[in-house]
């Protein structure tokens, strides 16, 4: 016999848990369910920090957004006392002219956002970790900050079931099927049916909609160095978070040591891969490019080598969010795909999803985000 819901929601990452917390808060019968134990390593939710910038070089589109994202972090905090953001301070560099510093300044000025924009030589004198070559221009926002991944998704399921959510960790939907009353998951636990579902399932959404959208998979590193023995300027107190364009439209970020190394990634340029098939080793020659990134950029974080990670981006072509409902099928709302840049917002994604499955709208205007744009013909 079926277990009957309101809501199911499937993947309990970044936005499956602000999903499953935001309908709780409403009191709405939820259940959710992750083939993991999150907060885990396998997916796109882990990395122990993550970026949040207000002046957002992508799209200005996406400021409402993170807007909102900040004041439903800041509900989190308040609602469990773990604090999952830290301020910073952000900057954005790269040519002026350049992808990143005009998109920066494109966004801030469209929504009056605070910020300052800096040359070579202001850059070098106030951030002395850095090395700005002669061209170099920067977007200083003083909101950016760190977000910490794992401690939010276990902060958001934690208030989630002790609003009366259920979930099902372990658990495999092996696949959903809609008839007249509800929607039917079959899982590893079980059939259960909910009116309406939402699928956050990441690199894994591809197969749960049978491929109804252009979705590829791409292989991340993230890594951490320790700073030199004595260096200690690579701390949030001195140093921004902040992301690089090096090379035309060629992107690298770091976050400042918060006591695990200093980190630095490269922005895409990763193997296509699946989560299935996915190499989760890291070679000498991975390692030594990141150092040497470090080495031109930043000397002072080039110290030993600590740790890396591998992750997940799950693209969509344009490289923007798919949020909404699935063209086909009205009561699946879809909360992934968001291209390697989408954890900052999974505080108001969650809310925005379950206003999709309790009053069918939302607020925000979140057309550039529509699964349609890739089956209108």
């Amino acid at each position: 016999m079926s277990q009957q819901f309101d809501v199911a929601v499937v993947g309990l990452g970044a936005m499956g848990s602000a999903a499953l917390l935001d309908l709780a808060r409403r009191g709405v019968r939820a259940v959710g369910f992750d083939r993991f134990h999150p907060p885990h390593t396998l997916g796109s939710t882990h990395g122990r920090s993550r970026i949040i910038r207000q002046a957002y070089y992508e799209d200005p589109a996406y400021v409402p957004l993170v807007q909102r994202a900040y004041e439903r972090w800041d509900l989190l905090m308040k609602e469990t006392g773990v604090p999952v953001f830290q301020q910073t301070g952000g900057l954005m560099l790269g040519p002026r002219d350049g992808l990143l510093v005009s998109g920066s300044r494109r966004s801030a000025m469209t929504h009056g956002l605070p910020f300052e924009e800096l040359d070579s030589a202001t850059i070098a004198r106030r951030f002395p970790d850095l090395r700005p070559e002669p061209d170099t221009a920067a977007i200083l926002e003083p909101h950016a900050g760190i977000l910490h991944p794992e401690e939010a998704v276990a902060a958001a399921l934690a208030r989630a079931k002790t609003l009366g959510a259920q979930t099902h960790l372990g658990t495999t939907v092996e696949g959903w099927s809609a008839g007249s009353a509800s929607v039917v998951l079959e899982t590893t636990a079980g059939r259960f049916e909910a009116g309406a579902i939402i699928l956050a399932a990441g690199s894994w959404l591809g197969d749960l909609i049978g491929g109804a959208l252009p979705l590829s998979v791409e292989r991340q590193i993230t890594f951490w160095f320790d700073p030199p023995a004595g260096m200690s300027r690579v701390s949030p107190e001195r140093l921004p978070v902040f992301i690089w364009e090096w090379a035309p439209d060629r992107l690298f970020y770091c976050l400042p040591d918060v006591g695990e190394g200093f980190k630095i990634a490269r922005h895409h340029e990763g193997a296509t891969t699946s989560p299935e098939t996915v190499d989760r080793s890291v070679s000498p020659d991975e390692m030594a490019d990141a150092r040497s990134l470090l080495e031109r950029f930043i000397p002072d974080a080039a110290g030993p080598f600590r740790s890396a990670a591998v992750c997940l981006y799950t693209n969509t072509p344009d490289f923007h969010f798919v949020l909404g409902p699935l063209p086909s099928e009205p009561r699946v709302t879809l909360v992934s795909a968001c291209s390697g840049h989408g954890f900052k917002f999974a505080s108001a994604i969650g809310e925005v999803a379950a206003d999709f499955v309790t009053v069918g709208s939302t607020t925000l205007d979140l057309s550039v985000f529509s699964p349609e744009r890739f089956t209108r013909t």
